[in-house]
């Protein structure tokens, strides 16, 4: 099936990122293209010693004007700067190759070669990874990055490969969620949730995360939020500040208390075999497209994060520091007393924490 739906080839010319979202049917992005590491003679010259010519078909479910599906054409013309054209990537967004329902299966049995996953997708195959899906594991932008693009994140990664057949390469900043509310009423501590229909995925996962938080979850889809905030269906959800304001939810919303109770990310990940079948020239190549497209991901989400604020406060909408420890001790607490925390591995889990 990888072999449909052909995408026409981009010049290698002008900026990589507005290039590749060009080549790749997405929008204007405002995203520096990195630069690339060698000479196009130098990468040329290694191409020729790297093996047989790879083309990867990477498909994703995000729309083209998100940071991360902007570092899936920075990964693309990355990956074939640096190969002297040795490897090519086909990018497909928007779900118009593979939908978030069935990429990972699309995946696992070969007929794409990378999409983005995260922690919630692979507690299936994986239930220990059910631990990075808990409110509160991480404690920071910082935090995560460190402790998911460093040695644990491999260890980590290596062995959801070995499970499961696919393996992440790295993890990009999604963003980091909030709570907001169609009243101007703060909510400083999980007591104040108490009764508060609030609006979450639609996954045991995060309903879960609801109730350890103290609220009333209520799964709602996320097209049908914006009316269901309106109607009072519920009385609020949870979602990183940029959605906020991308979703017009600010309309029909008016405070938010900044709780930070997930520091989300997304996974690029390679199908094992397809990666087995690379030379170590070009895995090397790969990672380096990788690491390329999480700093273009995460300054760019990093810096809409800072400017948000000031937008919503614009909306007129009130923004109150919660008490971020006592929901972290609260939530963490919740998870570590039920089954759902029987898969986790403890040790790891207190390493993590102690990296904050």
């Amino acid at each position: 099936m990888k072999n449909w739906k052909r995408l026409l080839a981009l010049s290698l010319s002008g900026a990589m990122l507005a290039g590749a979202l060009t080549a790749c049917g997405g929008g204007s992005s405002t995203t520096p293209a990195p630069a690339a590491s060698a000479a196009p003679s130098e990468s040329a010259a290694a191409a020729d010693n790297a093996g047989d010519p790879v083309n990867l078909v990477f498909s994703i479910a995000a729309v083209p004007t998100d940071a991360h599906g902007a570092a899936q054409k920075v990964f693309k013309e990355t990956l074939e700067t640096i190969s002297g054209g040795n490897m090519t990537v086909e990018c497909y967004d928007s779900g118009t190759l593979y939908g978030q329902d069935t990429e990972h299966d699309a995946l696992k049995n070969g007929d794409v070669d990378m999409i983005y996953s995260s922690a919630s997708w692979l507690t299936d195959g994986s239930p220990w990874v059910s631990m990075f899906t808990a409110g509160y594991v991480f404690q920071s932008y910082d935090h995560m990055t460190k402790v998911l693009n460093g040695d644990i994140g491999k260890e980590v990664f290596q062995k959801i490969a070995d499970e499961q057949g696919i393996l992440p390469l790295g993890a990009y900043y999604l963003g980091t969620r909030q709570i907001s509310l169609s009243e101007d009423r703060q909510i400083k501590t999980p007591d104040d949730l108490k009764g508060v229909n609030l609006r979450m995925p639609n996954s045991d996962a995060w309903v879960f995360l609801g109730k350890a938080m103290g609220a009333n979850p209520t799964a709602i889809a996320f097209n049908d939020l914006y009316l269901a905030l309106q109607t009072g269906t519920v009385d609020g959800q949870d979602n990183p500040l940029p959605t906020v304001k991308s979703a017009k939810f600010y309309e029909v919303q008016k405070s938010i208390s900044l709780t930070n109770h997930l520091v989300d990310s997304v996974w690029p990940t390679i199908n094992v075999d397809t990666w087995n079948k690379l030379t170590d020239t070009q895995k090397g190549w790969v990672m380096e497209a990788v690491e390329a497209g999480r700093k273009a991901c995460d300054e760019q989400n990093l810096k809409t994060e800072s400017e948000v604020q000031d937008f919503l406060k614009e909306q007129d909408l009130k923004i109150y520091a919660a008490d971020v420890a006592a929901f972290a001790d609260h939530v963490l607490n919740a998870y570590l007393n039920d089954p759902v925390s029987d898969a986790w591995d403890k040790d790891l889990l207190t390493q993590i924490q102690e990296m904050a």
